[in-house]
C-alpha cells in the first residue's frame, strides 16, 4: 500500500518546509599556485624607483676565435694568425687551439694579427688551424725585471627593468555586507583574498613571460609600464635541439627533450659563466619528459605497491637542480635558472596590500595593489631551451 502520510516532498518539488542544506565550504578549481615565486622567496631588498637598474661586471675574456680562412704556409705551420678580438691577447700569452694539445706562444700583437711560436715547449702534434677555431688563453708569462705592460680592465654594464603595477578593485554593497552568507563570514574580506590570489598568479606569469613596451618603457599617461620577464631578458643562451652545441632530440622531428639535450645546455652555461644552474622550470609536457629520464633504470621489488614516475631533483656534473612544474612556461620551453641571481622586488612600500577608497554610495570599495619588477642578474648565467616538441 502506498505511503499517504506527511513526507518531505508533500509540500511540492521546491521543498518549501525544509531548511536548505548547503555545505559551509567553497571549492575553488581555478589554478592559482605560484611555484616559481614560492621557490625564489621574498627578496632581501626593494626597488627604489620605477626604473630599476643594477650593475654587472665580468673578467677579461680568456679565449677568442680565429678569423682567417687561408694559412701560410699551411694550417699546421702558420705563425701569423688573425683573430676576432686582438685586444684580448698580449705578448707572452700561451695559447691552446680548441681540441688540440699543441701550445703556442704569442710573440707580438699587431692590429688583429698574432705572431706566434708554434709547438711551444715541444708540444705536439701541431693543430690544424681553421676559421672560427677557438683559441684558449692559458696564461701570460712576464719577463723578469720587465717594465709593466699596459693596464687592462673591464667596464661595468648597467642593466634595467621597470616596475609594473598590479591592481584589482574591490567593491561590495552595504546590503551584501549586512546579509548572512553561506561559507563566508565577511564578503569584503573574501573578495580581497580572491583578488590577491589572482594578482599573485598574474605576477608569476609576468615574471616569466612579461615584456616591457618598446617605446616609453618608463610609462606615460597613455603607456602602461610593464616589466621584462625572465624569458625576455635572456639573450645569450638560447638553445634549440639540433643546433650546436645542442644535439638532436628524439621523436619524428628530433625535437623531443632528452637527457643529452638538457646536459648539453647545462654544460654550455657552465663553460662560459660562474653561474650554477639550480632550478629547472618547465611545463607539464616537458616535466613528463624529464620524468622519463629514469624509465630505463627504474626498478621495483616484489613488496613495492606504489609505482613512482617522478623526478623532482635532477643532479648532474653541472649542478643539482630542483625541477619546478609551472603552468605559465610555454609548452615548448624549458628554463634553466640560477635562482641566486633572480629577485622579484617590490617597489619600496608597494608590496601587495589593500588600499581603502572613499565610498561613493552605499558600498565599501578599495584596491588590492602592488608594484613589482624582476631583477635577473648576469643573463648569461641562465639558459632557455626552446622549440621542443610539446
Amino acid at each position: 500500500m502506498p505511503f499517504t502520510g506527511k513526507s518531505t516532498y508533500a509540500a511540492g518539488s521546491t521543498l518549501p518546509e525544509i531548511a536548505e542544506d548547503v555545505a559551509d565550504l567553497i571549492g575553488i578549481v581555478s589554478p592559482h599556485e605560484t611555484p616559481l615565486l614560492d621557490h625564489l622567496g621574498d627578496a632581501r631588498t626593494v626597488a627604489r624607483s620605477t626604473v630599476h637598474e643594477w650593475l654587472e661586471d665580468s673578467l677579461l675574456p680568456n679565449s677568442d676565435t680565429i678569423n682567417q680562412t687561408t694559412f701560410t704556409p699551411s694550417p699546421t705551420t702558420a705563425t701569423q694568425i688573425t683573430v676576432d678580438n686582438a685586444s684580448r691577447f698580449r705578448a707572452g700569452d700561451q695559447l691552446r687551439p680548441d681540441g688540440s694539445s699543441e701550445i703556442m706562444l704569442v710573440n707580438d700583437v699587431n692590429g688583429s694579427v698574432l705572431t706566434v711560436t708554434r709547438a711551444y715547449g715541444g708540444t705536439t702534434p701541431a693543430a690544424t688551424l681553421a676559421d672560427d677555431m677557438l683559441l684558449h688563453i692559458i696564461g701570460n708569462g712576464a719577463l723578469e725585471g720587465a717594465s709593466k705592460s699596459d693596464p687592462r680592465f673591464t667596464t661595468r654594464a648597467r642593466r634595467t627593468n621597470y616596475t609594473q603595477i598590479f591592481s584589482a578593485p574591490v567593491e561590495v554593497s552595504g546590503s551584501q555586507l549586512a546579509v548572512d552568507t553561506i561559507a563566508v563570514a565577511d564578503e569584503f574580506e573574501y573578495q580581497k583574498q580572491q583578488r590577491l590570489r589572482e594578482l599573485l598568479r598574474d605576477l608569476e606569469n609576468c615574471v616569466i613571460n612579461g615584456v616591457a613596451p618598446s617605446s616609453s618603457p618608463h610609462g606615460s599617461s597613455t603607456v602602461r609600464r610593464t616589466m621584462n620577464g625572465i624569458i625576455r631578458q635572456l639573450t645569450t643562451n638560447l638553445f634549440m635541439p639540433g643546433i650546436d652545441p645542442i644535439p638532436d632530440g628524439t621523436g619524428s622531428g628530433n625535437d623531443e627533450l632528452t637527457e643529452a639535450v638538457l646536459n648539453a645546455a647545462l654544460r654550455a652555461v657552465w663553460e662560459q659563466s660562474s653561474g650554477t644552474i639550480d632550478t629547472i622550470v618547465c611545463s607539464g609536457a616537458q616535466k613528463r619528459r624529464i620524468n622519463s629520464f629514469t624509465t630505463a633504470v627504474r626498478g621495483y621489488e616484489p613488496k613495492d605497491t606504489t609505482y613512482r614516475d617522478l623526478v623532482n631533483t635532477y643532479e648532474s656534473d653541472y649542478g643539482v637542480c630542483r625541477v619546478i612544474l609551472s603552468r605559465t612556461v610555454p609548452a615548448d620551453t624549458v628554463l634553466l635558472l640560477d635562482s641566486s641571481r633572480i629577485s622579484v622586488l617590490p617597489l619600496a612600500g608597494r608590496s601587495f596590500h589593500y588600499k581603502p577608497l572613499a565610498a561613493g554610495g552605499d558600498s565599501e570599495s578599495g584596491l588590492v595593489l602592488g608594484e613589482y619588477t624582476v631583477q635577473l642578474m648576469n643573463e648569461n648565467a641562465h639558459a632557455l631551451i626552446r622549440d621542443l616538441a610539446p
